[in-house]
């Protein structure tokens, strides 16, 4: 599934990061330091390789 906004990708891009063990996970905030506790690495890439390009900063500024 594909990141519906720029954030969106950046902070999956941040949670796997973490998750591989590149960043400490102490330094994670918000989204992405729930999200590399819920979700798989398979969904994370899927996240952090969606297109920046079209995609709104946030979800809510479409």
């Amino acid at each position: 599934m594909p990141a519906k906004s720029a954030a969106q990708q950046k902070a999956a891009g941040a949670a796997l990061s973490a998750k591989r063990g590149e960043t400490p996970k102490s330094e994670l905030k918000g989204a992405s330091r729930q999200m590399v506790d819920t979700m798989t690495e398979k969904q994370l890439e899927d996240f952090a390789h969606t297109q920046r390009k079209g995609k709104p900063e946030h979800v809510g500024d479409r």
